[in-house]
């Protein structure tokens, strides 16, 4: 377990590193750069990131009341989510940098010190074993520093270690979207087929008991959905809309519009 721990910081610290090396030479107008989350510029993407380490640091939240026009503002949990990036946006990008900085650097610090079977909840509001609850971290802090790269347009990093644990987390959903969200027809099977740095075939059939399983790839699905490591990235953390990226559909297009629309499972 102690070496599931430690494979999966070092994923995280890695995409962290990452981000924070790619933000050294940002200038004022790249912090402000809008990114593909609604109201956040790539300042705020770095202050949402402060927030959450900070929170699990068992750091005071800020006394922070946000103003009534944000729109972007849905429910309660992203209402949550903003006090740490409206708390910071009159603060320059580099201290927001350097506070990021410092953060990882103390929760680096105090992992090592962690029990990885201790219980936490994760952002499923389940009960979790730490070591899993830091999958979640690893491929939140990856997704986000691929919304920094987008928005500056610098890729890179898409092959980094949590890009397996972000795979690994936006795998749970497949089941979800196509039995529930899209409610496919007894006997229908979608395969996924992901290529690039994290490549991969999912076939997601369902049963008789209209529940959505995984099943051995099989010769004739009802579709077949091909696209690029990324675009399966954007398309199941709801940056984007399948009208914005290329993906090959083969078979039941109704069917596979219908998958490609409802495949965010992120909040």
């Amino acid at each position: 377990m102690r070496d599931d721990m430690a494979r999966v910081v070092a994923a995280y610290e890695q995409t962290m590193r990452s981000t924070i090396a790619l933000a050294q030479d940002f200038t004022d107008a790249d912090y402000g750069l809008p990114t593909d989350l609604p109201g956040w510029t790539v300042k705020d993407v770095l202050s949402h990131l402060i927030g959450i380490e900070r929170a699990l640091l068992g750091d005071p939240a800020p006394q922070h009341t946000l103003p009534d026009d944000l729109p972007h503002i849905r429910n309660d949990f992203g209402r949550m989510l903003e006090v740490d990036v409206d708390v910071r946006r009159p603060v320059p990008g580099p201290k927001v940098l350097a506070e990021l900085v410092e953060t990882l650097d103390r929760r680096l610090a105090r992992l090592p010190g962690i029990d990885p079977d201790q219980e936490i909840t994760a952002p499923t509001g389940k009960k979790v074993p730490y070591v899993e609850f830091m999958t979640f971290r690893a491929f939140d802090c990856y997704v986000h520093e691929q919304d920094i790269r987008r928005a500056v347009g610098r890729p890179g990093n898409l092959d980094a270690p949590a890009a397996e644990y972000t795979r690994y987390r936006l795998g749970f959903g497949l089941p979800y979207v196509v039995g529930k969200k899209v409610a496919a027809e007894p006997g229908q099977t979608v395969r996924f087929e992901v290529t690039g740095p994290v490549a991969f075939t999912r076939c997601i059939a369902v049963g008789d008991d209209r529940r959505a399983r995984d099943t051995e790839p099989v010769e004739t699905p009802t579709v077949t959905l091909t696209m690029e490591w990324e675009t399966y990235l954007l398309l199941a953390t709801g940056r984007r809309t399948p009208d914005t990226v290329p993906v090959a559909v083969a078979g039941d297009r109704e069917l596979g519009a219908k998958v490609l629309a409802n495949l965010n499972t992120t909040p």
